[in-house]
């Protein structure tokens, strides 16, 4: 069955596929622009997004601005017409205000937010057309930003995406239920959220889509989402050995090349643990090996002297090619991608994989 759009507000996806933001460098305006030239939301990684300005290290906020201007005009350019957003840190970037303004400034069509609540986003937004999405991974998580939307701006999510704890980059789980696999599972999640947003979605008078996040791989796994109740899915790593990917061709073959033993769940400077591809980096920083040789003074929750390494200076090795020596956030099921493709291809083949396991609105209503 043909799988359906959804609505964020007065914005219409055609294809419910959101493009996770990847960053630092991963999903900049190509991989953004492809994939919302193919109908879904093309999402623009907001993580130090001047990385390659030249005065990055001595100015870095003012090189972030400029270069998130021109990665939201680059994408425009190429898909004048698509659906756009941009992914912020919102507890753990000293520069969050700023970015979201600049962001609604350059008029994106949706800004994202995830690694902790963000409790003043509407207002960032308010008298524009932008819309808002902040991400949880727990049912209390979006009865409590719902909440306080609601109490100070009379304002509700326009979208929530559940993130799962199969998700890649940093997780909003704790260590040990990563670990020991004691996290409840994404489709948990999601009947969890919709149960804790329904008294705000009655209230108002509205529906807020849901974009289930979080080692999604398939077509099988897009159609379960959609028919456990999701509006629509958010996938990253698979958009990673796309040629329209911002990222190193090393950074790619990481992917093709990881197994499944490979992933590790480490202890980031951002404050939360995060799944990775276990490589020199990571045997250095669980012997303590990393020196900081600079501070971007970019995170509220990153100490120099005690933190066990620079995750911005990682994180740009990495995607310039580096992937011995640099982080690689990955997904559970990185395991699992085996070649290069195109975003048209793959966009191709997960909605035609998912339509065959897609049950249909009836259907669903009636389980």
């Amino acid at each position: 069955m043909k799988l359906p759009s959804f609505n964020i507000g007065d914005i219409k996806v055609q294809i419910p596929i959101v493009q996770g933001a990847m960053g630092i460098g991963v999903s900049m305006h190509r991989l953004a622009a492809a994939v919302a030239n193919e109908g879904g939301i093309g999402v623009i990684s907001g993580a130090q997004t001047g990385f390659l300005e030249p005065d990055f290290r001595q100015n870095n906020n003012s090189a972030n601005i400029n270069g998130l201007i021109k990665e939201i005009r680059k994408t425009r350019q190429l898909s004048p017409n698509g659906i756009i957003g941009v992914n912020f840190l919102a507890a753990a970037v000293n520069n969050y205000v700023e970015l979201v303004t600049t962001a609604v400034k350059e008029k994106v069509d949706l800004v994202i937010s995830g690694a902790g609540l963000p409790k003043n986003l509407p207002e960032l937004v308010m008298n524009s057309s932008t819309k808002i999405a902040p991400i949880v991974s727990s049912g209390k998580a979006a009865s409590t930003i719902s909440k306080i939307w609601d109490r100070n701006y009379n304002y509700l999510p326009d979208a929530i995406i559940v993130e799962g704890p199969e998700a890649g980059g940093h997780l909003g789980f704790n260590m040990s239920q990563l670990l020991e696999n004691s996290a409840p599972t994404l489709m948990e999640i999601v009947k969890d959220v919709m149960e804790a947003i329904k008294p705000f979605e009655l209230k108002h008078n509205k529906r807020i889509p849901i974009i289930a996040a979080g080692g999604l791989f398939d077509g099988k796994d897009i159609a379960e989402a959609l028919n456990n109740g999701a509006a629509g899915v958010q996938i990253a790593s698979r958009f990673v050995v796309t040629e329209e990917c911002d990222a190193h061709i090393n950074f790619k073959q990481a992917y093709i090349n990881a197994q499944q033993e490979d992933l590790r769940i480490i202890k980031s400077p951002v404050g939360l643990p995060g799944r990775a591809i276990y490589n020199n980096f990571i045997k250095k920083a669980d012997e303590s090996l990393h020196t900081i040789k600079s501070c971007y003074r970019c995170l509220k929750t990153c100490d120099p002297a005690t933190t066990p390494y620079c995750i911005t200076d990682a994180l740009i090795d990495s995607v310039t090619g580096d992937t011995k020596e640099g982080l690689i956030f990955a997904g559970s099921n990185v395991h699992r991608i085996n070649k290069m493709t195109t975003v048209k291809e793959l966009m191709k083949e997960l909605v035609s994989e998912a339509e065959i396991y897609f049950k249909g609105p009836e259907d669903i209503q009636g389980k």
